[in-house]
Parts: C-alpha cells; structure tokens; sequence
C-alpha cells in the first residue's frame, strides 16, 4: 500500500501485536518497539515514515516521545493512539506536532485512513498553509470564532457552554458551522488550524 515504513510504539505487548498484524495484513511495512527509548535509539538509522505511538507508557510518555523527534529535527507524521479520551490530552499532543490523534478502542478502517491521510498529507508551504487558514477562520462569526477558539484550547463542550453562556444545543449549531466553514472533519483540523492561524477579526454577525 505504501513505501513508508510504519513505526509502532507500544509498551503493551498484546496491543502491539495486534496493530503489527492489523498493518501487516494491510500490505504495510512495519517495525514495533516495546518503549519509546528503544524506537529513539534507533531513529538516526531507521527508514523514514510514519510512528504510531501509544500514549501512556512508562519512562516517556508518547508525547514526550513525539516531542522528542520533533526536536532531532525529524517531520515524520506521528499518530497518537490512547484509551484516554479527554480533550486536553488531545490538543496537547496535536500541538506537539501529532497528525492525528486516535481514541482507543478505534475501528480498523478509521486507523487505516488516518494512516494512509497522513503518509499522502501534501507538504506544501507553511507561508500558504497560513493564509489559507486566514481565509477560512476569517469566514467565522465572532460566537463561532469563540467557539473555535475554545475547542482548541482543550476546554470540554460542558465548559465551553458555561464560559460563553450558550446552551448545549446553541454550542453544537456553533460547532458544526464551525466545521462546515473550516472545512474540517475533526478536532485534529481545528487545532492544526489553531496552529498555523495567522491574526484574522471574526466577520460580525
């Protein structure tokens, strides 16, 4: 399917066992390792492609590990996969750099095509990345901006809600507007987005 090589970092021997075979029999290349310390000894001579590292593992953590190839200047794609869904996690490892972002338990189909997105992902530059995303944002409302701007700072709906005094109903309209404006399809878009945006006013409602 591709000629990337796919890096798969897990402490969990089951669970790695279980991606390798999912990849493998994807038509992948793939290498695993048990820790991240062992992917980092290694990364100077490995092939390049795309890491999926899981979140919780003892000694370095994936984002510390995602944080540590973005510092030995590699621009490899990493996908982040965690049992833990919370928000903050989320956009702390999409601002470290993570492509995506994956909760467990997670379909075989949606790794895949997070997988096969991130490997194809057009490099581009980042100057017309920026205004590209300028364009869009400023296509948003101000309460939509807000919105915007809440999401990719990691609050929760429930607190979101509270902070700009919307009902949960009134958040969720925002949000898909939001979305539909953006062009996007996940909270990884918006905080990729949050990230390359350059200093655009909201359009007044």
């Amino acid at each position: 399917m591709s000629d990337s090589t796919i890096h798969v970092i897990d402490d969990d021997d089951a669970a790695r066992d279980g991606l390798v075979f999912l990849l493998t029999t994807s038509n992948f290349v793939v290498q695993d390792y048990h820790s991240a310390r062992a992917f980092l000894d290694v990364i100077h001579g490995a092939a390049r492609g795309c890491v999926i590292t899981d979140l919780s593992m003892p000694e370095m953590s994936g984002i510390d590990l995602l944080r540590e190839i973005r510092a030995l200047g590699f621009d490899w794609p990493v996908i982040v996969v965690t049992g833990q869904g919370d928000v903050t996690l989320a956009v702390e490892a999409l601002r470290a750099g993570a492509t995506e972002f994956i909760e467990k338990p997670y379909e075989a189909d949606d790794l895949l095509n997070a997988l096969t997105a991130a490997i194809k992902e057009p490099t581009g530059t980042i100057d017309a990345k920026r205004v590209r995303v300028g364009q869009l944002l400023a296509l948003l409302s101000v309460e939509e901006r807000r919105v915007f701007d809440g999401l990719t700072n990691g609050l929760s709906a429930a607190s979101l809600a509270q902070d700009l005094r919307l009902s949960p109903r009134a958040l969720e309209i925002h949000r898909a507007n939001l979305m539909t404006k953006l062009q996007a399809s996940s909270l990884s878009d918006l905080v990729r987005m949050a990230q390359l945006s350059v200093t655009q006013p909201p359009a007044e409602d």
